[in-house]
């Protein structure tokens, strides 16, 4: 198959086998921003001289992040479907909230090589951070393909848009929790 962009980013979404339901794509999209703003607010504080830790918050941060995200989003469905949930949709939420946990998968491999000595701490600091607002940035490209639109100028306007605000609310958080 020959390399073409425009399809690429055109094509249906799918969840596995068979279609991504609007609700849990609304999910993931969700624990996606959420899980990539807390990662990059960790990021942020880790100074040179400790690569280890800057794994360990990273990974910290989104575990817990996870935990509680799909905590809270369980809690929340058996109030709005007012029944307990079975173990599929306890397993659907799980799932939903993945894309919390891969947040945390990139940066830290970034700062493994740091820690490995292939870069330099703030170089692999610095890389990490700003794959993690290419990454919010990105969300602008699912939404229109789960849309089912074309990649339009408004969108690479909202991509970067989605980059000012992520970086905004996580100066605002590492300068209240910090």
């Amino acid at each position: 198959m020959a390399w073409d962009p425009p399809s690429l980013f055109n094509r249906p979404a799918v969840g596995g086998k068979e279609s991504l339901t609007p609700e849990h794509a609304a999910s993931r999209i969700s624990a996606y921003i959420y899980g990539n703003i807390l990662v990059l607010a960790a990021l942020i504080p880790v100074t040179q001289s400790q690569e280890t830790l800057g794994i360990a918050i990273v990974v910290g941060t989104a575990l817990s992040t996870y935990l509680a995200h799909t905590f809270a989003e369980s809690v929340g469905q058996t109030l709005r479907l007012n029944r307990s949930l079975t173990s599929t949709e306890r397993r659907k939420e799980l799932r939903d909230g993945l894309p919390i946990l891969t947040s945390a998968a990139v940066p830290c491999a970034i700062l493994a090589t740091a820690f490995l000595g292939w870069l330099q701490p703030t170089t692999a600091q610095l890389i990490a951070e700003i794959v993690i607002i290419v990454r919010i940035s990105s969300t602008s490209y699912v939404i229109s393909r789960l849309r089912r639109e074309k990649v339009t100028l408004g969108t690479h306007w909202a991509a970067i848009t989605l980059a000012v605000i992520a970086a905004a609310i996580v100066v605002f958080k590492v300068f209240l929790t910090h």
